[in-house]
């Protein structure tokens, strides 16, 4: 239902709201104070982050995009990304940069992780797409200096979410019109 509603937003909607958020997160403070910034590619009507990522650079930020990992199933990798990195379609059908050791980035060396999701609660709980990649890469950040933060539509919003044991709140999540911080 909630994939549904972000998917029915217009373009304009999409372009309008996708700067909107942009904005809003070039002034959160960990943001504003980051040097590497792990982001994703927009995918099935998700907010989009082109804008953020243009941003990200005019800011002098390096951005990182994540690349499922060819060896360690159900993980991610992030990789730096710039106007001229070559992109290619992972098995889930979203691009990614071309794997290249030489751009990992450990999560440890990570300032910001942006994540995609599917839906957020009032409480920093989030719901992801399934596959448990973003859990798995969150299940420790606390040890890293690294500070999570979902990116999000206004719609995606619910009251609760259900809750499991290996679900990973989020500390904060920026949607076009507010920063919510838990």
């Amino acid at each position: 239902m909630i994939r549904q509603r972000r998917r029915a937003l217009t373009p304009e909607q999409q372009q309008e709201m996708g700067q909107q958020a942009a904005t809003r997160m070039m002034t959160y403070p960990p943001v504003v104070m980051a040097h590497t910034v792990a982001v994703f590619l927009s995918f099935d009507g998700e907010l989009d982050t082109q804008p953020l990522i243009e941003q990200l650079w005019r800011a002098g930020k390096r951005v990182y995009l994540p690349v499922l990992h060819p060896f360690s199933a159900g993980n991610l990798l992030f990789l730096n990304y710039h106007p001229q990195s070559e992109l290619v379609m992972n098995r889930l059908k979203i691009h990614e940069p071309k794997l290249d050791v030489r751009d990992v980035l450990p999560l440890s060396r990570l300032d910001v992780l942006i994540t995609p999701l599917v839906a957020f609660d009032e409480y920093g709980q989030r719901l992801g797409m399934g596959g448990g990649f973003y859990d798995r890469t969150l299940q420790n950040w606390q040890h890293y200096k690294m500070q999570p933060v979902g990116y999000a539509h206004d719609c995606q919003l619910v009251e609760k979410l259900p809750v499991e044991e290996w679900d990973i709140p989020l500390p904060a999540v920026v949607t076009p019109s507010k920063i919510w911080e838990w």
